[in-house]
């Protein structure tokens, strides 16, 4: 699948795959400016990207792990949304959960995207067909 794309600073880097996509399922995400992130406040720091997702797909942000083990950033919207007919910078909030402020320098890898199908649904309103977990919800299945 080819997507189209757009760099809006001159510095932008095109996502790529670390290990390639029979590897990998997300892409990296850089930043284009320097932030910094202090504990417990989100930030919204930019790519210099814009993307058209063809229509019934969506993009999908999602944290990196390595930085949310070694330094507690992570995405508060994860997965985060790109619609098919956004065309505005991708952009990701990052929050620090960690004590100590943390330095995003322009190149950083901050998140992964992904593409991923999604199905068009219409809801049909009627009663529901009975299930044995019925109206059982969090923790309905024990421990």
């Amino acid at each position: 699948m080819k997507i189209k794309i757009k760099r809006l600073h001159a510095d932008a880097q095109i996502p790529q795959y670390a290990h390639g996509p029979l590897e990998d399922a997300g892409m990296d995400l850089h930043a284009v400016e320097d932030v910094t992130l202090e504990p417990q406040v989100a930030k919204l720091v930019p790519t210099g990207l814009s993307i058209e997702v063809p229509p019934g797909y969506e993009a999908q942000l999602r944290p990196r792990s390595g930085l949310a083990l070694k330094h507690a950033i992570t995405l508060p919207n994860s997965p985060a949304t790109i619609d098919p007919g956004y065309r505005g910078e991708v952009k990701v909030i990052l929050l620090n959960l960690g004590k100590q402020p943390y330095q995003v320098t322009k190149g950083d890898r901050i998140a992964q995207m992904v593409i991923a199908k999604y199905e068009a649904v219409e809801f049909e309103e009627t009663d529901l067909s009975d299930s044995n977990r019925g109206e059982g919800g969090f923790g309905s299945s024990g421990r």
